[in-house]
C-alpha cells in the first residue's frame, strides 16, 4: 500500500512540479490531458487496492456495532468531499474543454483552509480509519496524510515561485489550519461565497457514493480476481 502511494505521490506531485515546463512545450491543454491519462488510472489502482485489503493486517479495534458510529462517520465523510473536491469550480479544465490556468483563490473554502484537500484527506482518513479499525488502513491513511502533509508545502513553494508577492499576501491572510485565519482576524467567512452548482454537484456524489458503498465487497472481489489485482497480491 506504501509503495502504491509513494508511486502515486511521485507522479501526481511531480506532475505539478512539471506543469510549467510541459506546458512550454506542448500547450496547456495538452499536458492537462497526458496528465489525467496518468493520474486518473494510478488512482484507480491505489484504490482498487485500498477496497480489496481495507480490512487486512491487525483488527485495531471494532466499533461498527455502536449506534453513533454510521452517522459520525458519513457526516464526517460528507464533509470531507466539501474540502476534497475544490476543483469541481472548474470542471471543464479537468478534461481540458477548457484552457487548464493556475489561479489564486482567495474566497469560499479558501478562507477556511489554504490547502482545502490535505484538510479533507485527514477527515477522510479519520472517519474510515474509525470505522475499518485494520492496521492495513492505519499506514494507507499514514501514507495519504504523509502525501497530503508534503503537498502542502509543495504547493506553496510552487505558487510562491509563480506569483511572488501576490501569494505572499494570500499567505498573510489565510491558514493551513481550517479557521484558524478566521479565528484570529485575518479571514472572514462569505457566506454566498459557498452557494455555488459545484456544491450541488458534490453534494450529489457524496448520495451517489452512500448509494454504491453497498457495492463495496463486490467491488474488492473483482480487483481481486482481476490480472492487476492478482499482480500486487
Amino acid at each position: 500500500m506504501l509503495a502504491l502511494l509513494l508511486a502515486f505521490a511521485v507522479l501526481h506531485s511531480g506532475g505539478a512540479a512539471l506543469r510549467v515546463w510541459g506546458e512550454e512545450r506542448i500547450g496547456a491543454r495538452a499536458w492537462r490531458l497526458l496528465f489525467a491519462a496518468l493520474s486518473i488510472p494510478a488512482a484507480v489502482v491505489v484504490i482498487g487496492f485500498f477496497i480489496a485489503h481495507r480490512y487486512d493486517g491487525l483488527r485495531l479495534w471494532n466499533l461498527q456495532e455502536q449506534p453513533w458510529i454510521v452517522p459520525l462517520v458519513w457526516v464526517g465523510t460528507a464533509i470531507s468531499f466539501f474540502f476534497l473536491y475544490p476543483a469541481t469550480y472548474n470542471l471543464l479544465e479537468i478534461p481540458a474543454l477548457l484552457k487548464p490556468e493556475v489561479r489564486l483563490y482567495a474566497s469560499g473554502i479558501i478562507r477556511i483552509s489554504r490547502h482545502p484537500q490535505a484538510v479533507g484527506q485527514v477527515l477522510w482518513c479519520a472517519t474510515h480509519l474509525l470505522w475499518i479499525g485494520s492496521s492495513f488502513t492505519a499506514w494507507a491513511c499514514l501514507g495519504l496524510i504523509a502525501h497530503h502533509l508534503f503537498a502542502v508545502w509543495h504547493g506553496d513553494r510552487r505558487l510562491a515561485a509563480r506569483f511572488g508577492d501576490a501569494f505572499e499576501e494570500l499567505r498573510s491572510s489565510t491558514s493551513v489550519l481550517p479557521f484558524r485565519a478566521v479565528l484570529d482576524g485575518r479571514q472572514r467567512l462569505v457566506l454566498a461565497e459557498f452557494l455555488r452548482p459545484s456544491q450541488l454537484g458534490i453534494a450529489i456524489a457524496i448520495g451517489v457514493l452512500w448509494w454504491s458503498h453497498r457495492w463495496i465487497g463486490v467491488a474488492a472481489t473483482a480487483f481481486n480476481r482481476s490480472p492487476l489485482g492478482a499482480l500486487l497480491g
